[in-house]
């Protein structure tokens, strides 16, 4: 039960994870700059960005790990530092990479973290274990567990807790194709079972296959962020032609008003254009091909990945500096 004291509303709201100008420095190094971060409960969302951006660091401040210089920030609602300790109650983390030890069973790595922890987490071991998917290597050393082995027992570690809100530093690092899949699923089902997942992560096509919403991180500031469907809406749209003359198509596609890029491509042409574009053009751009005596055989729109959003986005702020 709910502790019900002047802070006791802080639990509500629709956010798992809120900052409001959080910056952190080391030195001259602005690691988290001025970051305005809104994560959603109850969905997976990935805070994006190449190493370096200072994913790590914006987690580890989160976590009270590390100080912040400047901002607000809460987490399930409880502000933090002020109500720290209520908010981890209902978090679980994995920072770089779980660590046990290994010269014990995944079980016995699990019954000295719950023993440190209120009773309920002892009951909570075996169905922690079955959560994901490690019952039947449980009694198994953990020095004999590959990365995603170790990976899941850092999940099954947070659980002990029973947590709202899990925080995940680059849990697809190092895992094999299998191994990202099987990471990929446990999280969307524990998203299913209405808890928050936020993952740090570099690998764009990963995060795209796993989130429902991203913020976009690079030199410690958030660029973009919110559901997935929405940044691809507003993305250039891309248009394959199969033809039989790409190089005469090339001609009279750049001679018009359509401000379309028209790349030659083995096999026709590749046609960029500005985002928002109605499918109204794409019958345009079919009608002058035609008309011109130039077979079309091929006219497909080309679905925006996350990468190719983000190389846009990125290329953009270069042109602007």
């Amino acid at each position: 039960m709910l502790d019900e004291t002047p802070d006791a509303h802080f639990a509500d709201g629709p956010w798992a994870v809120e900052t409001h100008g959080l910056t952190k420095r080391f030195g001259d190094n602005v690691a988290v700059n001025d970051v305005e971060l809104l994560v959603p409960r109850g969905c997976a969302f990935g805070y994006l960005g190449p190493n370096g951006a200072g994913k790590t660091t914006l987690i580890r401040v989160l976590l009270g790990l590390t100080h912040a210089d400047a901002g607000t920030m809460s987490l399930l609602g409880y502000p933090v530092p002020r109500q720290r300790d209520r908010a981890l109650a209902r978090v679980g983390a994995i920072v770089d990479e779980p660590r046990f030890h290994g010269h014990l069973t995944g079980r016995q790595n699990l019954q000295i973290l719950a023993a440190a922890r209120e009773r309920a987490a002892r009951d909570r071991i075996e169905a922690s274990l079955e959560r994901v998917g490690m019952m039947h290597r449980a009694d198994d050393r953990v020095s004999k567990y590959s990365m995603g082995m170790r990976q899941r027992l850092g999940v099954a570690a947070c659980l002990l807790g029973d947590p709202q809100l899990l925080i995940l530093d680059e849990p697809m690092n190092g895992l094999d194709p299998a191994g990202m899949h099987e990471m990929r699923d446990m999280i969307q089902t524990l998203v299913a079972e209405g808890r928050t997942v936020m993952l740090s992560s570099h690998l764009l096509d990963e995060v795209e296959r796993t989130c429902d919403a991203v913020a976009i991180v690079d030199h410690g500031k958030v660029i973009r962020q919110g559901p997935i469907a929405e940044l691809l809406a507003g993305a250039a749209t891309k248009v394959h032609v199969g033809c039989s003359s790409p190089e005469r198509a090339q001609s009279i596609l750049a001679a018009t008003a359509l401000g379309a890029q028209v790349d030659l491509e083995t096999a026709g042409l590749s046609i960029h254009l500005a985002a928002g574009t109605g499918r109204d053009t794409i019958a345009e751009i079919n009608r002058l091909l035609v008309e011109d005596g130039i077979a079309v055989y091929q006219l497909q729109e080309v679905q925006v990945s996350l990468e190719s959003w983000f190389l846009q986005v990125t290329s953009r702020l270069g042109e602007s500096e």
